[in-house]
């Protein structure tokens, strides 16, 4: 997992467990959408779990906090990058205060490359993708994607990453205690990158199948209107 470099990742959880509402879900979901690495593994699916055991927070309420949060955090990345532009982006990745933020001059070109690749819809996509998902943003701020469709991009694969660790913390709560849901959460870790690329995978492979199918030929064109 991504971590601050403060705190380990243990420290992390019992914070978020003692803070655990949906205010601090969507707080905790902001800071970990803008440039300071905050795992959303350790918030969403705790929620979801308390969500799940408790009823003091609703599943559904969980991840619409989670959510909001992590649009709020894209935009604050998002005019960070219009205002300062393309030069001091990497002169901070190059900084120490960058490195204490777990940002470096190739995370951040590797989420320009991203998106060069892919166009506005990578800011749909890279949502779903372990590193580019904090940084994706940046480049779109640089390119001054239109402001309407990065958030329509963001908020749509930002709710369906938090919809799958929504179910992460609602499985665990059928047969995980508290004190072994962190150690349960980080092994199912890699399962959930694995989860990311591949949903990145299929939603990609079918925007290039939009792009690609043959265009249905209108009534209008056809022998039998001739």
């Amino acid at each position: 997992m991504e971590l601050l470099a403060i705190f380990d990742a243990q420290s992390l959880f019992s914070m978020v467990w003692d803070h655990m509402s949906y205010f601090y879900v969507f707080l905790f979901m902001t800071i970990e959408s803008s440039f300071i690495p905050f795992p959303s593994e350790i918030v969403v699916p705790p929620a979801a779990y308390i969500a799940s055991v408790d009823g003091t927070m609703n599943i559904y309420g969980v991840g619409i906090a989670a959510t909001l949060g992590a649009l709020a955090g894209s935009i604050i990345n998002y005019f960070l990058a219009v205002w300062i532009g393309r030069p001091i982006v990497y002169a901070f990745a190059r900084s120490r205060m960058g490195a204490i933020c777990m940002i470096s001059p190739e995370k951040v070109k590797k989420a320009e490359d991203y998106f060069d690749a892919h166009g506005a819809v990578s800011t749909f996509v890279g949502r779903l993708i372990p590193v580019i998902r904090q940084l994706i943003s940046i480049p779109a701020g640089l390119a001054r994607m239109n402001f309407g469709k990065f958030c329509l991009f963001t908020t749509l694969g930002a709710a369906i990453w938090n919809a799958v660790l929504c179910w992460l913390g609602w499985f665990l709560a059928r047969f995980v205690s508290k004190d072994d849901l962190f150690q349960k959460i980080e092994e199912y870790n890699q399962y959930l990158s694995w989860a990311g690329y591949a949903l990145g995978a299929i939603c990609i492979l079918f925007v290039i199948y939009q792009l690609v199918k043959p265009k249905k030929q209108n009534d209008s064109d056809s022998p039998l209107n001739a």
